[in-house]
């Protein structure tokens, strides 16, 4: 049986600012609008949450099945360390699906019914990322999948839930979010180059190789900020998202610098950290 300190550390909760900034942002855009409706942003926050925990869960589970987590340098995994049966991390991750999806409920129920297809889609892109028989984060599309539900949908859709529309600047501000959540995933598969070779998990970082995915984290920790100069011209305070650029410095010089294996575990802790200053600036900066 595992431990709740175990359970907490399968829950990888140094990737958990990736659910909660976006909401952050997105209620940041709201607030700007004169819209901030604080229930629906903690519903919206606990959704995309229960999300994030439960793609972890699920991802440990599909994984660890295929034996592709047997061997790590990484974090803790539930089944691929032997510590919790295999049905019970899938039962955590449908039970996280399933708050996730009775949440998601409510917000539509008093917004727009539309959002159901917006939540389903978001609980088979969570299941298909590592599970069925042809999971797409073993072709190298994880990415795109976190930039496109890490940041266009979990912004967009949390100024919509509170605004009942989407201001251009929802978008524009997905955008760096979007980035951010995946720098955090490029550090992690860039950590697991070696073993997902040798398990065959074609992962983007994988697919570029060594040197391309740490210049790819690069462009995805540093790209975030140009945005912020752009958000200032109709909302001058935008520019306090800047504040975050020197949190930006010590993971891109890990990378830069070669570091491999355990080393980048401190880059995802402090990807993490990074993504939570710049979005609680920007969205500082979007309210005011």
């Amino acid at each position: 049986m595992a431990t709740l300190s175990q359970w907490v550390a399968g829950a990888r909760p140094r990737t958990l600012p990736a659910s909660l900034v976006p909401v952050v942002v997105g209620t940041g855009v709201a607030i700007g609008e004169g819209h901030g409706v604080w229930w629906r942003a903690l519903l919206a926050a606990f959704v995309s949450l229960a999300l994030q925990v439960g793609v972890n869960y699920s991802n440990d589970y599909s994984d660890g099945i295929r034996g592709t987590d047997e061997v790590r340098v990484g974090p803790l995994r539930l089944v691929g360390s032997k510590v919790a049966p295999p049905k019970q991390v899938l039962a955590a991750a449908l039970g996280c699906f399933l708050a996730a999806a009775v949440a998601g409920l409510v917000l539509a129920a008093v917004t727009s019914w539309w959002l159901l297809l917006v939540g389903v889609a978001a609980i088979v892109a969570a299941w298909f990322y590592t599970g069925g028989s042809k999971p797409y984060g073993y072709r190298a599309l994880g990415e795109v999948s976190v930039f496109v539900f890490f940041g266009l949908v979990a912004v967009v859709g949390t100024t919509y839930v509170q605004v009942q529309g989407v201001p251009w600047t929802a978008w524009v501000a997905a955008v760096p979010v979007g980035l951010l959540a995946c720098a955090l995933l490029v550090a992690n598969n860039l950590r697991d180059i070696p073993t997902d070779q040798e398990t065959g998990k074609q992962t983007l970082a994988v697919v570029l190789g060594d040197h391309k995915t740490r210049l790819l984290y690069t462009v995805c920790a540093a790209l975030p900020f140009p945005f912020a100069l752009a958000l200032a011209a109709p909302h001058p305070w935008a520019l306090l998202a800047l504040l975050a650029a020197p949190l930006s410095l010590p993971p891109t010089r890990r990378v830069l610098g070669g570091a491999k294996g355990p080393e980048l575990i401190a880059v995802l802790g402090e990807t993490g950290r990074l993504q939570l200053a710049y979005g609680i600036l920007l969205a500082i900066g979007l309210a005011l």
